[in-house]
């Protein structure tokens, strides 16, 4: 299989900034009460299906997947980069984690109980992301449930906008649109939150979290 360009130059890149990436992000979750809130609803979501395996898609150094363990999952990180995955298990030898695209992840049919995907579909090119969210409601059990993060547009008009992240080509998302085309993948929206940006924040952008779940039965 060729491996697509944006693909393989994000995982380069990030494998080129690894360390001074996780040095920056291993401790972001402790000063941010909102961010660690709302993980908690998903952590209880889950459980309540009953399926508590759960994977961290674009897990980076591998914290979050850690947070989401200390919450009671059963959870482990995919990530494009190896020198990521590197980390994660030099950090966290009692997890699991893998190297693996999104698009094409080696993960049966139907097993989790939730998928996490945070901030990690912003170097997804807009026509590649339907892709993307068909293979997180492949690997989904029904009743499972999906949280992504994403940073949004500027307004509906906009429903996806390029802009110029420090590691790689990123893009921006109107929350309606990919609230539309996570229902097109067979995944309902349950609810959002919203965080205005911060007058330190280096981006003045708004981050969303979209919280989805996937029909018990049927393909939808």
């Amino acid at each position: 299989m060729v491996e697509h360009d944006a693909l393989g130059a994000t995982r380069d890149a990030y494998d080129a900034v690894a360390s001074t990436y996780a040095q920056l992000f291993r401790d972001s979750l402790r000063d941010s009460p909102l961010d660690r809130a709302i993980l908690g609803v998903f952590a209880e979501v889950v459980r309540a299906s009953g399926n508590r395996e759960v994977a961290d898609l674009g897990c980076g150094p591998g914290h979050v997947t850690a947070y989401l363990a200390e919450s009671g999952l059963e959870a482990f990180g995919v990530d494009a980069s190896p020198a990521m995955i590197e980390l994660a298990r030099q950090d966290f030898p009692g997890l699991r984690f893998e190297v693996g695209p999104m698009a094409a992840l080696d993960i049966a049919d139907g097993t989790l109980g939730g998928v996490l995907s945070r901030w990690s579909v912003i170097h997804t090119p807009p026509w590649e992301l339907p892709a993307v969210l068909a293979e997180f409601h492949r690997v989904l059990a029904p009743g499972g449930h999906l949280l992504i993060g994403f940073s949004a547009s500027e307004g509906p008009s906009r429903p996806t906008q390029r802009f110029d992240h420090a590691v790689a080509p990123a893009y921006r998302w109107a929350p309606d649109h990919l609230a539309t085309l996570l229902r097109e993948s067979g995944l309902t929206e349950v609810a959002r939150t919203v965080r205005e940006p911060q007058p330190t924040d280096r981006r003045q952008f708004k981050e969303v979290h979209l919280l989805a779940r996937k029909a018990e039965t049927g393909t939808a």
